[in-house]
């Protein structure tokens, strides 16, 4: 078998070596996460598995953060300066993590989740806000078990060009899982969010100091390259 690759421009292809991961665990913070839900109802279930979440994550060691989307504007119908945006995108910026938590409505994520990650855009300047960032996915049910939400957000975490971990959550008839004072009851789905949680937060120590690395694409580098190429021949002109 021939190893020529006569269409690869060598100055741009790199072979990955096991040097290449030597920075993994060099970060000495505590892993920083931000979580988002679906729902503004008094009552949100979408937001009491993301408040689980957050304990749980936060009694690992973590800096969590949770965005509440109660006046964010829908996405373009107002400048990205409105407070809520700037918060968002900042928070996005800040995160090493993230769960996205969404109650399934109509056989999909709500528009309140959607909204949140349209707003977060893929490039602010030179910066990816999401790129290379863990990603868990949950959602709730008012009836029986169903993974619509949380495959359409895997859909979405890789859009965004997120790591988005193996695990994930459906909590069926979600009324009946949370107790008065909105604290999950003992059962086999809350065993799940914790098993969640607990990806998450090793893939995030994983993945966290070699992200950059591991988002690297070859045909970004070749773009860039050539990108760099026009601009200097049109100064020159």
């Amino acid at each position: 078998m021939s190893t020529e690759l006569p269409n690869v421009q060598p100055e741009h292809f790199r072979v990955p070596t096991n040097a290449d991961f030597h920075g993994v665990g060099s970060s000495r913070h505590a892993p920083r996460f931000l979580l988002l839900y679906g729902s503004v109802r008094d009552r949100s279930y979408s937001r009491l598995l993301t408040m689980e979440a957050a304990r749980l994550l936060e009694v690992m060691g973590g800096e969590v953060k949770v965005f509440d989307p109660r006046d964010l504007p829908l996405p373009d119908s107002e400048p990205d300066t409105h407070p809520k945006v700037r918060e968002l995108r900042s928070l996005a910026e800040w995160a090493e993590g993230m769960v996205w938590c969404s109650p399934e409505r109509h056989g999909a994520m709500t528009g309140i989740m959607k909204a949140q990650i349209d707003w977060i855009p893929l490039a602010i300047g030179a910066v990816r806000p999401t790129q290379g960032k863990t990603l868990a996915v949950m959602e709730v049910s008012g009836g029986s078990q169903s993974f619509n939400a949380v495959n359409q957000m895997r859909i979405l975490g890789r859009w965004m060009r997120m790591i988005t971990i193996p695990n994930q959550s459906s909590v069926a008839k979600a009324f009946l899982e949370f107790d008065d004072v909105g604290r999950m009851k003992p059962s086999s789905y809350y065993e799940r969010v914790v098993d969640v949680m607990e990806e998450l937060f090793k893939f995030t120590f994983l993945t966290r100091d070699v992200s950059p690395y591991l988002v690297d694409r070859y045909s970004e580098r070749r773009e860039s390259a050539e990108e760099l190429s026009k601009r200097v021949n049109q100064k020159a002109i």
